[in-house]
């Protein structure tokens, strides 16, 4: 398996030879304006540029993952940069009707048995916040993948942690999970994804697992930065657990070991 965090919740996973882009937003530095109600009014998104030309992430894709169709998951870029008869995978029937219109021919919803090449995709549970904040951030997903050759991933999404999420860890026991944890926020109504700490929950549900924080610094409503958690993970002792990627950094697991690099920007 081998992951690589291209920027905010953007994703290239590798597994068992197949390559799935997770939540593609592709927009250069600044395309879009700042999420209202919230903070930095005065900086379009996102905020930083791809570590790696569109061209380079979208070139060996067999299939994308779309966890919910907020624009820092699926925006306009990718839409116009995909092939439109490429595999996508969607967490209902509501989301794949707006992915169809777009222009998207291969369309499918994820369920909890569905196989693609070989590969289990399991939808699991999300929250994307709590209490009312849930009537405007709508529903989400997250997937788990598992093969027989590989260790299981669960990439949990746009979700906080919750009863369910900590249920997805008991039932697939993963070997490696990615959290979206960069607390983003608006001006009301709490955090929409993790803080530091649910992904003290998280470690607290998997102790083994390798968890990798993404989902921070590149749109505007973050409130967690990359400096933070890392102090935080020191002050918990969990800095042979859990990884706070740059973007475009590169990590490979085989054999029960962990490596990983970066990408050289272009």
């Amino acid at each position: 398996m081998k992951i690589t965090h291209i920027r905010n919740a953007t994703l290239l996973v590798e597994y068992e030879g197949k390559t799935f882009l997770i939540d593609p937003m592709l927009a250069e530095k600044g395309t879009y304006p700042p999420f209202s109600n919230s903070i930095r009014q005065d900086q379009n998104n996102p905020f930083v540029n791809l570590p790696i030309s569109v061209e380079e992430i979208i070139a060996d894709v067999d299939a994308v993952i779309v966890t919910h169709l907020h624009l820092d998951h699926f925006d306009d870029a990718a839409k116009q940069a995909l092939p439109n008869d490429i595999k996508m995978f969607v967490q209902n029937e509501e989301d794949a009707a707006v992915v169809k219109e777009a222009g998207f021919k291969n369309v499918e919803v994820l369920t909890q048995n569905t196989v693609f090449e070989g590969v289990e995709l399991i939808k699991t549970k999300g929250e994307h916040g709590r209490g009312e904040i849930l009537k405007r951030t709508g529903l989400v997903c997250g997937v788990v993948f598992k093969h027989k050759s590989e260790k299981t991933l669960y990439v949990a999404g746009d979700t906080v942690w919750y009863a369910a999420v900590e249920e997805e860890i008991n039932t697939h026991q993963p070997d490696v999970i990615v959290v979206n944890g960069g607390d983003n926020q608006f001006l009301e109504g709490g955090s929409l994804v993790m803080g530091k700490e649910d992904i003290y929950e998280v470690y607290k549900a998997a102790p083994k697992a390798t968890i990798i924080s993404v989902h921070m610094e590149a749109v505007n409503h973050w409130t967690l930065s990359r400096e933070e958690l890392k102090g935080f993970i020191k002050e918990k002792d969990m800095t042979s657990h859990v990884f706070v990627p740059d973007d475009g950094e590169v990590y490979i697991f085989k054999q029960k070991r962990l490596r990983h690099n970066k990408i050289i920007p272009m």
